[in-house]
């Protein structure tokens, strides 16, 4: 038996999201069924976060364990042969035994993107959400940098659901930017883990800064405050995308 870990890209457009559903198309589900149509073994795929319905990955990272003698690069070839387009593995390597995708991970990149032009983009309508009117870049940027530290996020948390909500709300975010590239606004979230939610409504709440609707000062009022209803609703699914899952070096190799 060997611990594999895989990194996988994948549109989230026409997914119920990561977790395995009843009556639902899941990334979990097609991959887990990948692997039991390429190794005939029915195997759990851990990931390092749940993504939600209609969120993206450019590199979201997993384990499972199998007791296939393919080597990781022929096992990679015959999973991308099976797999729906909207998913590819994109590496596959052998891990430590004791290796856990979530609980080993260090930080998450998230990035949400705003097309911000009076013109729709169908090219992009399902990896970004659409503002017509000018967002205000540098006030955005004045918010989001003053909640960067360790906080009680509770006002940005969504409903119940996903990994471990039972936990402390205080978490780490190490960085949270924004930045116009072109006709986009882009918000990039940096942290070692996230609430349900966290960082589409921290977009949201950012983009109500954007749109003069709120001063960039409340941003930090929202947050001390731990009320959800203080904070914008939750901005839309397709701009939010997994960029990047860190392990320390022991982790990587």
């Amino acid at each position: 038996m060997r611990r594999f870990r895989l990194a996988l890209e994948y549109d989230g457009t026409d997914f119920a999201g990561w977790q395995i559903q009843p009556s639902a198309r899941s990334v979990q589900g097609v991959v887990e069924e990948a692997l039991r149509e390429i190794t005939g073994e029915s195997r759990r795929v851990t990931p390092a976060g749940r993504t939600d319905a209609g969120v993206h990955a450019l590199a979201q990272v997993a384990h499972f364990d199998s007791e296939t003698r393919l080597e990781p690069p022929a096992l990679g070839r015959a999973l991308n042969a099976v797999l729906p387009r909207d998913v590819a593995v994109l590496d596959v390597r052998v891990a430590p035994n004791d290796f856990h995708a979530r609980h080993h991970a260090s930080g998450k990149l998230y990035l949400y993107r705003i097309l911000n032009r009076p013109e729709p983009s169908p090219v992009r309508a399902r990896f970004s959400w659409h503002m017509r009117f000018p967002l205000d870049v540098a006030a955005m940027a004045e918010a989001a940098a003053s909640v960067v530290g360790t906080h009680d996020f509770s006002a940005f948390r969504g409903a119940p659901g996903g990994v471990d909500e039972d936990m402390s709300p205080r978490r780490t975010l190490h960085r949270l930017e924004v930045a116009a590239h072109e006709d986009e606004v882009r918000i990039e979230a940096d942290g070692r883990s996230f609430l349900r939610h966290m960082v589409r409504n921290l977009a949201s709440t950012l983009v109500e800064v954007g749109q003069g609707r709120r001063p960039a000062s409340d941003m930090a009022k929202v947050l001390e405050s731990r009320e959800r209803a203080n904070a914008a609703p939750t901005a839309p699914a397709q701009g939010l995308c997994l960029v990047r899952v860190s392990y320390p070096p022991l982790e990587r190799e």
